[in-house]
């Protein structure tokens, strides 16, 4: 299997907000995430991030200020002697029509394009979206309770994506990932 790990962003690994992550200020880590990045890192996983970036699309940030925030987390997680993978992110609109946009797989798809085969790796996500889009690449689908992921479990699980594993927040995950 491939030492890959695939987390989406917001409400994973940092605070999510209704209203968008539209600053670096604003960009700010749920506690023990950015360890449990370092952690993994350090067992040999390669760590990268699968994310929807719709505020770019709606003219809320741009792809400057984005990359800002993705340079704070990769600094953060180096200072926690831990190496972030790639970043992919789909800067579109939900009505542009893209492949990329989770719950379609094409951010899954261009992780595949750079790692190779997906099968079995673990996804990490807060919302049904994050999940669908991991499960239709054979990746195992986690769903963690920070961010929307306590509202995602109080709406139901769709049978088809299997049994998902469910944990309070990435760094509890990553606690019983390494144990295994």
């Amino acid at each position: 299997m491939n030492k890959l790990v695939i987390l989406d962003r917001d409400g994973v690994i940092n605070e999510d907000s209704d209203a968008y992550i539209k600053t670096v200020d604003e960009w700010i880590p749920i506690p023990g995430s950015i360890d449990a990045i370092a952690r993994l890192s350090h067992a040999g996983f390669t760590v990268v991030v699968a994310t929807n970036q719709s505020g770019i699309g709606r003219g809320y940030f741009d792809v400057a200020t984005l990359d800002a925030m993705h340079d704070r987390l990769r600094a953060l997680v180096k200072e926690q002697g831990g190496e972030l993978g790639g970043i992919f992110y789909c800067p579109h609109g939900p009505d542009d029509g893209c492949d990329c946009r989770k719950p379609k797989s094409g951010l899954i798809d261009q992780i595949v394009t750079e790692y190779g085969d997906v099968t079995g790796v673990p996804l990490i996500g807060d919302s049904l979206r994050d999940l669908q889009a991991g499960i239709q690449r054979h990746c195992r689908p986690v769903l963690v309770l920070t961010g929307k992921g306590r509202k995602t479990l109080d709406k139901g699980l769709p049978a088809e994506l299997g049994d998902v594993a469910v944990y309070d927040s990435l760094a509890a995950f990553v606690d019983h990932f390494l144990k295994e």
